[in-house]
């Protein structure tokens, strides 16, 4: 292999590399857009929007609930979870920085949330979503969350 054809596949392989760093750059900024519709969503009563950001056979993994599997369901859990913070009084605050991690069309961000109650936090906790990427466009396949601290105590049983 003569000098001169060293150099060009040398160019040829930055070249290549360098458009793989772009896009999976264009990539994590997707998916950290997806986590800010969730929560504009979210807080904006809007429950179609927060469930516009999963797959069809999406799994969702809420904290003290049954696994929700399917686009449809995960509507269903939202529009009841959505309407009741909207009534409480509750917001959803994401931070803004969080770890994203790309491999070919799967992704998954992590990060941390805390919950206000009339301006005050009454919930601080992690997240973890994982994302695929299917005709251009990043949707959670599972999504879990959890609170920081041990869990409020059951109510008692009446007449028990």
């Amino acid at each position: 292999m003569t000098r001169m054809s060293t150099c060009s596949l040398l160019l040829v392989g930055l070249m290549a590399l360098s458009g793989t760093v772009q896009a999976s750059e264009a990539d994590e900024a997707a998916i950290r857009a997806q986590t800010l519709a969730w929560g504009k969503a979210y807080n904006a009563g809007d429950a179609a929007g927060v469930s516009a950001q999963y797959a069809d056979d999406a799994l969702l993994m809420p904290p003290g609930h049954a696994g929700v599997r399917g686009k449809d369901a995960i509507r269903a859990f939202f529009d009841l979870d959505v309407a009741a913070s909207q009534k409480a009084g509750v917001v959803f605050n994401l931070a803004p920085a969080t770890d994203v991690g790309i491999a070919g069309d799967t992704g998954w961000e992590s990060g941390t949330y805390t919950v206000t109650l009339n301006g005050s936090v009454v919930e601080t906790g992690k997240f973890l979503s994982v994302s695929q990427k299917k005709d251009g466009t990043w949707r959670y396949i599972r999504d879990t969350w959890n609170a920081d601290g041990a869990p409020a105590p059951a109510a008692a049983v009446q007449g028990k």
